[in-house]
């Protein structure tokens, strides 16, 4: 990257400096508008911090906007509710919605819980596909052939809300066709996920059908979606959110047997669930302490060195 948005990264590094404690000199900052200009690409950096949700945003927006193509490569996906249903309402509008995802992850115990959450998109009419090489970690996506986005921001929760990352939005119809050719290119070096062969999705006119897709019946995935699935299930029971089907009648009953047996646990032999929760507890009473008192003084120096700076100008 060159121009001032080189001004805006620095920034963005900045902040995430000062979020360790030290303030950052602000000799070193460059002014943006004193860069000078580089190309005609019309690009922007997203620089988000933990708390705030500006991608996660752009994200929704997007997926609301595309009209033709929404094509998303992603290293660890695990869509809020909200985004899984922007996505399939997208395919339901009829734009062309792809996820190019790992086939083998750095996380082998994330696999099964990014896997359970295929269903519903494949459900919707999102197509899903997994990468047959090595570990996957390209966070991308090209929209309509003039929209495009590269960074480090994942499509789950953690990335969205929890961390510092950063993201290039680029808006250039040329780059975001480059991004489309590349996205087809790997599709062909990845296995599409069907719900089964007789509801294979067709490809559009033109474009060649990839290799035999892995079916989702009867894998392990229905397994890991059951665990995944219990939280929002049983809170939509409760609540009356929305209509549960015979698969969740399934997960409800079998949580409230667990649900049974830990009472007769916890009835039975009070002490040994007592103690390690008390020791949880104290553990996370002690860390939010710390961590207060840190940012609190953090504050009152960052404070002070203004007060200071204020003081000799």
């Amino acid at each position: 990257m060159q121009g001032p948005i080189v001004a805006d990264i620095e920034r963005a590094f900045e902040q995430t400096w000062e979020m360790t404690g030290a303030p950052h000199p602000e000799e070193d900052s460059p002014a943006p508008l004193a860069v000078t200009p580089a190309g005609d690409v019309a690009m922007r950096i997203v620089a988000s911090v933990p708390n705030t949700a500006g991608m996660l945003r752009i994200d929704q927006l997007v997926a609301a906007l595309a009209r033709e193509r929404l094509w998303l490569t992603d290293a660890y996906f695990s869509g809020t509710t909200t985004y899984v249903q922007a996505l399939r309402a997208a395919a339901k509008d009829g734009v062309d919605v792809r996820l190019l995802l790992p086939g083998t992850s750095d996380v082998p115990i994330m696999t099964p819980f990014i896997r359970a959450g295929y269903r519903p998109l494949l459900e919707g009419g999102v197509r899903i596909y997994e990468w047959n090489g090595p570990m996957l970690h390209a966070k991308t996506g090209v929209a309509d052939s003039r929209w495009a986005r590269v960074g480090s921001t994942n499509l789950n929760i953690t990335s969205w809300l929890g961390n510092c990352e950063l993201d290039a939005i680029i808006e250039d119809a040329g780059i975001a066709r480059e991004m489309e050719q590349m996205f087809l290119d790997d599709v062909d070096k990845a296995t599409e996920i069907v719900l089964d062969d007789r509801r294979r999705p067709r490809p559009p006119d033109g474009q060649k059908v990839p290799r035999r897709g892995r079916s989702m019946a009867g894998s392990a995935g229905r397994a890991a979606a059951g665990a995944m699935r219990i939280g929002n299930v049983v809170t939509a029971a409760v609540g009356d959110r929305r209509a549960l089907g015979p698969v969740e009648a399934k997960i409800m009953a079998l949580s409230g047997l667990l649900l049974l047996a830990l009472a007769v646990v916890f009835w039975k032999y009070p002490k040994g669930i007592a103690y390690p929760l008390v020791a949880l507890l104290f553990w996370l009473a002690v860390s939010l302490i710390v961590r207060g008192v840190q940012l609190f003084f953090a504050r009152r120096r960052r404070s002070k060195d203004s007060t200071n700076k204020v003081g000799r100008e």
